[in-house]
């Protein structure tokens, strides 16, 4: 008997780095074209003056950082890497500079505008580009015992006072940095007009976020991190958006730049990725809450149903051996020991351990209580999704159960392998065989009926073959 068979869906490696790598890619598109366009194209009007709007987006902005730099604190607890407290530190001072550092600075030293409130803000940023940079290259396995809030929150606070108090203290020999919101802002051609260590910063940030993205990028492809791989395009719009602010400074004006828009892109881009982690993070707190409610349903099964089974069938063998019903009483506890211990081993196990160990220990154990001998030949890159797993495990406890019990077999052969991209279990043995016609007709068992659904739904085929005397061969291809 043969069912349809489906092919599997295998990714190969290039495929799967290009998957990752593809949002840091179009980061980068969209950052360049925006860049060269407000550039080249004197037809385009991409500035405005508008304070409010000016103002929302830097709390907006400030705020996704918080709440990303909290998110990033939490994996630093579970995980206590390094990365993670660098990215929460970095977060942490790009947030304080977009809140309002610079206003907070211009109303200390409102005689000197373009000083202090320039300095201070742009000190800061460069500060937290440069431990997201670090993030970035530094080993992902590294751990630190800094994990507490004031590592995370209290030293890049400790940062900002230093520089604050540092600059304060040689306020009076701070160059202008930029002359205001004047016109100049509001023509369509690049205004260089910044001192130039003012553009050297903005350049050296500009530069962190460059080499943060690639190495995000290269994690990302590495590791299935839903964060990692939105940081690649983020920080790609944050290097153009930097390289805007050379351009056109207005992140010290009530002008509305493309810079500012290319910003905002950086930290909704890394909102996506911490609404992606926090999913992350509850789907897997389901998923260990569903593995412990089976493996406590698994411990219930084997310390109650197992037991009493096992007791009932050692009261079995004290019955006379010539009482007819012993061995129907034999044989049922045979078959509930069978199912309660296959019941035990799927709850009890996760999903995580390779196909071809559980079929062989489920194999195995049916060949030790049978006393038959087992070969085995799996191939541990074969995969299967879970429900995949219990049917395949099931046909493969019915096969190895018939095979002894009916088949009277000695000798078992376990096989899992892959074919033309097709996957492919085999259960052999060399029992006394039967009529197949015969045992899948009207009136036959519900053994092979059931091994033939549960191939079905794979989706899969579902094959027996036997000859009287010559054994039997369960193969099931999906």
């Amino acid at each position: 008997m043969r069912l349809s068979t489906a092919s599997v869906d295998t990714r190969p490696g290039g495929a799967v780095l290009r998957r990752a790598v593809r949002p840091t890619i179009a980061g980068w598109v969209v950052g360049l074209a925006v860049t060269g366009l407000v550039v080249w194209s004197p037809y385009v009007l991409f500035g405005y003056r508008n304070p409010s709007v000016h103002l929302v987006l830097d709390s907006v902005d400030a705020c996704v950082a918080l709440l990303a730099a909290y998110l990033l604190h939490g994996r630093l607890l579970r995980r206590g890497r390094l990365q993670d407290l660098l990215l929460a530190q970095g977060l942490v001072l790009l947030a304080v500079a977009g809140l309002g550092l610079g206003r907070a600075a211009e109303a200390l030293d409102g005689d000197r505008e373009g000083t202090l409130d320039v300095w201070l803000p742009l000190t800061v940023r460069v500060a937290g580009a440069a431990l997201i940079v670090a993030a970035a290259v530094v080993d992902p396995a590294r751990r630190t015992r800094s994990t507490s809030w004031p590592w995370s929150v209290g030293v890049p606070l400790v940062l900002v006072v230093v520089a604050s108090l540092t600059l304060w203290a040689g306020r009076a020999r701070l160059p202008v940095a930029f002359e205001g919101a004047g016109p100049a802002l509001a023509a369509q051609q690049p205004v260089l007009t910044g001192h130039p260590l003012l553009l050297a910063g903005q350049a050296l940030s500009a530069l962190c976020f460059l080499v943060a993205s690639a190495a995000f990028a290269a994690r990302a492809a590495r590791h299935a991190d839903p964060l990692l791989r939105w940081l690649g395009p983020a920080c790609a719009l944050a290097a153009c958006a930097r390289v805007n602010y050379v351009l056109f400074p207005s992140l010290y004006t009530d002008w509305l730049y493309t810079g500012d828009v290319l910003r905002t892109g950086f930290y909704l881009l890394l909102l996506v990725g911490a609404l992606r982690e926090i999913e992350q993070y509850w789907d897997a707190h389901f998923r260990a809450a569903v593995l412990e409610d089976r493996r406590r349903l698994a411990r219930e099964l084997h310390d109650g149903v197992v037991q009493e089974l096992s007791l009932i069938r050692m009261e079995g063998h004290a019955l006379p051996t010539d009482a007819p019903p012993r061995a129907r009483i034999l044989a049922a506890c045979d078959r509930g020991l069978d199912e309660a211990r296959a019941a035990v081993q799927a709850l009890g196990h996760g999903d995580d351990e390779p196909l071809g160990f559980v079929l062989h220990r489920a194999a195995r154990e049916l060949a030790q209580r049978y006393r038959v001998h087992l070969e085995v030949d799996v191939d541990d890159s074969v995969g299967a999704d879970p429900d995949q797993r219990h049917a395949l495990l099931r046909i493969t406890r019915e096969a190895v159960s018939n095979a002894v019990r009916h088949g009277r077999a000695a000798r078992l052969c376990l096989r899992l392998t892959t074919d033309g991209g097709l996957r492919r279990l085999v259960v052999q043995d060399d029992g006394d065989g039967f009529d197949v016609a015969r045992a899948t007709g009207p009136g036959a068992g519900y053994g092979l009926i059931s091994m033939r659904d549960r191939a079905r739904a794979l989706p899969g085929s579902f094959e027996v073959h036997s000859e009287q005397g010559g054994g039997s061969v369960v193969t099931v291809t999906w």
